[in-house]
């Protein structure tokens, strides 16, 4: 939603901050309203529906409950009905109770005195995702989830009917599924959905640690414990505690990690390293790889006994290439988010474009269709966006050619396309990670990996 079509009420009984956003607002929104007494919202909010209300936190009003923002907060959300962004307005010493209104249902805060530049952009990012919101009635109806899990296939609407079942439980959970399909999407909605979604939410990519980091990582160290300990760390279980712990590539870690986690989730007690002393913790587990678990079982690479502790409930994520559902619900948001990150009008497709997309394999699945959008919206040159704009992963697809061909090396096919695209592009990192879809950082570590 565009800032020059916003309407925006302001509550506030200092007359010149009323003043003061009524003069930055007025070039800028459809219609701004004032209101000095927060006592007259159900009768203004009953005749007008508003974009973005900006809620002072403290009046000098009957209510004196020490911080009326909340309780006008709450009047906003749950007796008026109202699905405004509210915007809070505090003074530095409030911002222990601004931060609290975000728990209440507040989009953002601002301090006293704002930053007009600031102010405005909060306002834009309110707009935008209020634009983006789905109503709980459309997420159940499946058009889709929330605002980065979208999906309205048969496969997806299964997945969101899984997770409003498993999320106000304490199950553990698996997901499986390829690569850049969404799993950790996936397990941020099970939290989000939780009785837990106050708490944090922690997240592990396990296969990436060392053996010596292990350990340290997610049980913790006392000082001393080993050469570089220079102080206590807590560990990432016990940081998770009272949340849910999101254990990413579980399928990677070796038979003496599987133990050592495996006596975690038995006892629900961490010992740090270096210490004796166990702490309990308290943990919704969360697990997603995208190996089958039951192939490294009966090749004895992972313990059954975890398959069985971490699997209470197993949820499938399917690859792209057999949603054909979504892949155009998924262009069309991803070609909205670049086009306003890149400040691009709002493109069309091409009828061309539409029949690419979809007959495209996706072997990088959603991730590898994000990346090729943000691309093409970078490189369009008018409001349409055209074929030759859409350029889909080379590593990815020289994976799945050579794949499909029986080529067993992937190693070699990898390292071949990284030469191949850097060479094109006369040695330049930057332009050679863009094309791959890769970050430079992951690129270089390509070129360490391979001796390039």
């Amino acid at each position: 939603m565009q800032l020059k079509t916003a309407s925006v009420l302001v509550i506030d009984d200092d007359m010149d901050v009323l003043t003061a956003v009524r003069l930055l607002l007025r070039p800028e929104v459809q219609e701004i309203v004032t209101e000095k007494n927060p006592e007259n919202l159900r009768s203004i909010l009953s005749k007008k529906n508003f974009d973005v209300i900006l809620l002072d936190m403290n009046f000098n009003s009957s209510i004196n409950t020490g911080n009326e923002g909340l309780f006008w907060l709450r009047k906003i959300k749950e007796e008026f009905r109202s699905d405004a962004a509210v915007i809070m307005i505090t003074a530095y010493g409030d911002i222990d109770l601004a931060i609290r209104s975000l728990k209440e249902g507040a989009f953002d805060f601002v301090v006293k005195p704002w930053h007009n530049e600031r102010l405005l952009t909060t306002i834009k990012e309110a707009l935008n995702q209020k634009e983006n919101k789905v109503s709980p009635k459309t997420n159940l109806n499946g058009a889709f989830f929330d605002n980065e899990l979208l999906g309205q296939s048969d496969a997806m609407l299964d997945i969101f009917y899984k997770i409003k079942k498993v999320a106000p439980t304490d199950a553990n959970i698996l997901i499986l599924g390829e690569n850049g399909t969404g799993k950790e999407l996936i397990a941020k909605a099970i939290h989000h959905y939780s009785n837990r979604n106050k708490q944090p939410f922690m997240k592990v990519d396990v296969g990436a640690l060392t053996e010596s980091l292990f350990e340290s990582e997610l049980f913790g160290h006392k000082k001393g414990a080993f050469t570089d300990a220079r102080d206590d760390r807590m560990g990432r279980i016990e940081a998770a505690n009272g949340g849910t712990l999101f254990l990413d590539e579980i399928g990677n870690i070796s038979l003496h990690q599987q133990a050592k986690l495996l006596s975690v989730l038995q006892n629900r007690q961490v010992i740090r390293l270096g210490t004796n002393q166990p702490i309990e913790v308290d943990i919704r587990l969360v697990c997603a790889t995208n190996v089958s678990l039951n192939d490294l079982s009966n090749e004895q690479r992972f313990r059954k006994d975890l398959i069985y502790r971490i699997n209470t409930v197993e949820i499938i994520v399917p690859p792209l290439r057999k949603r054909n559902g979504d892949i155009l619900l998924l262009a069309r948001h991803f070609i909205k988010v670049y086009s306003n990150k890149y400040l691009k009008p709002e493109l069309e497709l091409d009828k061309v474009v539409l029949d690419k997309l979809m007959n495209y394999s996706y072997p990088g699945n959603v991730r590898e269709l994000q990346y090729a959008i943000e691309r093409a919206v970078i490189m369009c040159e008018d409001n349409r966006l055209q074929a030759k704009d859409i350029i889909f992963s080379p590593i990815e697809s020289a994976l799945a050619e050579d794949t499909s061909s029986n080529a067993t090396n992937l190693s070699d096919i990898e390292k071949n396309t990284i030469l191949r695209v850097i060479e094109k592009n006369n040695g330049n990192i930057s332009k050679a990670a863009k094309e791959l879809g890769i970050t430079r950082t992951a690129l270089y570590r390509r070129l360490s990996k391979y001796e390039i």
